[in-house]
């Protein structure tokens, strides 16, 4: 039999430091898609507070902080990152492990914005996308998870089979806004 190695999505790829932007990539921990059972989003929202210390996230929003963070992942979606689960939410939602499933990385600095502003059909201005919002939108051909965690961090979640895309799309976006400056 085989023996399988275990290895990052990004493997090899990152980190990267162009002008002002760092791209590196990030050990979410479990990542769990939690989808609520009709009816009962009030109830898994009180299950998730007593379990993780979070409410249900608001649509384009997150709860949480670094380690344990929920974010809104689509109509009816939320997608846990850090820990594993409580087995409490499990009588309110259904519950599936995605942590192979994702690659996630951090583009930080003070480029950040106008990289992704080459990739994304979003607003991401200060003023528009602050803080703990998130996106679920279109980075370049592929589908991504856009969330602000800084003033000038974002974390960028794609599925693992894109990984490398993602990385050669990002490390273009920032050799050219490194080229402008």
């Amino acid at each position: 039999m085989a023996e399988l190695i275990a290895r990052p999505p990004c493997q090899g790829l990152l980190p990267l430091e162009i002008g002002t932007t760092t791209l590196s990539e990030t050990d979410a921990g479990v990542l769990t898609s939690i989808m609520p059972f009709k009816g009962q989003e009030a109830a898994l929202s009180e299950a998730l507070i007593a379990a993780h210390g979070m409410a249900m996230p608001a649509a384009n929003r997150t709860t949480g902080r670094a380690g344990i963070r929920a974010i809104w992942f689509g109509r009816g979606q939320v997608l846990l990152i850090g820990p594993s689960p409580h087995e409490a939410l499990a009588w309110y939602a259904a519950l599936t492990d995605q942590s192979d499933a994702w690659a996630v990385v951090r583009l930080e600095g003070a480029g950040a914005v106008d990289v992704l502003a080459r990739l994304l059909p979003i607003d991401l201005r200060a003023t528009q996308f602050k803080r703990g919002h998130t996106a679920r939108t279109e980075l370049m051909h592929m589908m991504a998870s856009i969330t602000r965690v800084g003033d000038q961090a974002f974390q960028i979640m794609v599925f693992r089979s894109m990984a490398t895309t993602l990385v050669h799309d990002l490390k273009t976006a920032m050799e050219g806004v490194a080229a402008r400056r």
